[in-house]
């Protein structure tokens, strides 16, 4: 990522998913969660302006977790140092949080709802899913409320049926 802020976006992202630094100097930063050398590249760009609203680009990037309990721990991790989801909201195939880093772009961290691809699938299929491919949205103190007082994951990421939505100001998109 090319970026004009430089230490905010390399500090993000380290926050974010709890990164390590490969390598790191005034003008270029790789950051790792896992075992690959590199997940992220950032490059000291200062003069670079930032693009026009209503442009085309990247609108969110999905990260996927393994558990429900997973999405709420870093929920609450980032919550503590001060960062906190813009947008939460079941879409019925994931329980998605969506973050804004500090150039503006969406990091989506979510949690499958469903085992199998078929039963992804079938939802796809579903009157609810047909009225509303968008999500339910949620709070996420509440998600996390309920996971620590012991409610069944798949009680967690069960969507409930709201009618009708379509993309409105709260879906975030820009």
């Amino acid at each position: 990522m090319r970026t004009p802020r430089y230490t905010e976006m390399v500090n993000f992202y380290r926050t974010v998913f709890n990164a390590s630094t490969a390598f790191e100097n005034e003008s270029l930063t790789f950051l790792t969660y896992d075992d690959e050398h590199h997940r992220f590249a950032f490059l000291n760009a200062p003069g670079l302006a930032d693009p026009a609203p209503g442009t085309a680009g990247v609108h969110h990037i999905a990260f996927t977790y393994d558990s429900i309990g997973e999405l709420v721990v870093t929920y609450e991790r980032l919550a503590e140092g001060g960062i906190h989801p813009v947008w939460c909201t079941n879409h019925g195939t994931t329980t998605s949080m969506y973050y804004r880093d500090p150039d503006g772009t969406q990091l989506e961290l979510q949690v499958d709802n469903f085992e199998t691809i078929e039963e992804i699938e079938r939802f796809l299929t579903t009157q609810d899913f047909m009225e509303n491919p968008i999500g339910v949205d949620f709070d996420p103190a509440v998600l996390a409320s309920r996971f620590h007082s012991g409610e069944p994951e798949e009680a967690l990421k069960r969507r409930t049926p709201m009618g009708p939505r379509s993309f409105d100001e709260t879906v975030k998109i820009r």
